[in-house]
């Protein structure tokens, strides 16, 4: 199993327009072999920013570098606005494979 999250740090009061994204955004995820499994998380709110993350199973680190090369990624991204006044700098990607 492999798991991949995008941690983004959100301007206070821009969190719902950044759930409306999410929500309203195609993923093609169900196109994709490997794919498991896919969530929006929201975590902490400071005065600088709420946490979010976007985590996503995948049978294996391979199945989700497939992904990253494929039609379904390219279509995926390919409608992504830009809403800077939304993100506070890009995403920080961590990768994990299941070790227990």
């Amino acid at each position: 199993m492999y798991i991949a999250m995008n941690r983004f740090r959100i301007a206070p009061g821009k969190e719902d327009a950044f759930i409306e994204i999410w929500k309203s955004r195609e993923t093609f995820l169900d196109e994709v072999p490997g794919f498991k499994s896919f969530n929006l998380l929201q975590g902490a709110i400071t005065e600088e920013c709420t946490l979010f993350a976007s985590h996503s199973v995948w049978e294996s680190e391979e199945a989700f570098i497939n992904w990253t090369k494929s039609e379904a990624f390219r279509k995926a991204h390919a409608n992504a606005k830009p809403a800077k006044d939304i993100y506070l700098g890009p995403p920080q990607f961590e990768g994990f494979n299941k070790v227990l």
